[in-house]
């Protein structure tokens, strides 16, 4: 039993919005599984993202990173419109992750690009996410 339902605390709704679908797809495999997570939707086109987070009312939404480090537009977007959200970035091609938050300004935290690292910051976890490098 995890932590989480141990607790007694509600899953953690994930809305998944990567590109290319290979990255999507893999990245639904990975996070399916895990008992704390319930997978509220996939899409794959960035401009859909606000129209579905609105519907789904996600508590975290995977996005594709760029191809620089930079925070995606998207993100303040989707931030300063739902300051609950969490939003987690992930380059493909690289070993690249930020997890992106609101208190009320946008805050980011590198993470190195694992499974793990996303299922600890898919749990507000970021920190201990970071310190595992």
């Amino acid at each position: 039993m995890s932590e989480m339902e141990s607790a007694g605390a509600k899953k953690i709704r994930v809305l998944v919005a990567n590109r290319p679908r290979l990255m999507r797809e893999l990245m639904l495999e990975a996070i399916a599984s895990d008992p704390d997570v319930e997978i509220a939707g996939e899409i794959e086109q960035e401009a859909d993202l606000p129209r579905a987070v609105e519907q789904a009312r996600p508590d975290v939404v995977i996005i594709a990173l760029g191809d620089s480090d930079e925070r995606p537009s998207i993100c303040d977007e989707l931030l300063l419109r739902y300051p609950a959200l969490r939003v987690v970035a992930i380059a493909a091609d690289r070993d690249t992750a930020f997890y992106y938050w609101a208190a009320p300004e946008i805050h980011a935290a590198r993470l190195e690009n694992s499974e793990g690292n996303v299922l600890l910051a898919l749990r507000n976890r970021a920190g201990q996410a970071r310190r595992q490098r």
